[in-house]
């Protein structure tokens, strides 16, 4: 099975740091995102996300978002069912956050000296990759003769 959700929008209010009772971060946050079609003559639809974000990205996310910031968020998608304050069952599809990033410049989203990274431990940086060019003084033949035995 595949759930997987990724999306970039931008927030429409500020998130707000939460804890449960047993000392986990949580924040839950809304975010618009613009449907590509637009007909001719009308305006832009944009579709309305909940989020909710756990632990270190929900830290992240109240730290360096704020509303109008544009945000990506990858996560899976989630259904909850509950009961309204009138006694209506109700059930609320969000999404979880695995990771965000930042998605504006940063003059844009206020993140000066912010780290522009992922909320998750970002994996270390692979030296980048050079090719050297034309000599093929590197390259050994093969010899057919002997076998070649898997791994």
């Amino acid at each position: 099975m595949i759930n997987c959700a990724v999306l970039m929008g931008r927030l429409v209010g500020d998130p707000e740091l939460r804890t449960t009772t047993n000392g986990t971060s949580v924040t839950s946050f809304r975010i618009a995102v613009d449907r590509n079609f637009v007909r001719q003559g009308e305006e832009r639809q944009a579709d309305f996300i909940d989020i909710v974000a756990w632990r270190q990205t929900a830290e992240f996310v109240t730290r360096y978002f704020h509303k109008g910031s544009m945000i990506a968020v990858q996560g899976s998608i989630q259904t909850r069912n509950y009961e309204d304050k009138n006694g209506n069952k109700r059930t609320a599809v969000e999404v979880v956050a695995d990771n965000v990033s930042f998605c504006g410049s940063k003059a844009e989203s206020g993140t000066a000296g912010a780290p522009a990274a992922r909320a998750a431990a970002p994996a270390p940086a692979a030296p980048a990759v050079s090719y050297a060019s034309g000599s093929t003084g590197d390259f050994e033949t093969i010899d057919d003769d002997d076998e070649l035995l898997p791994f």
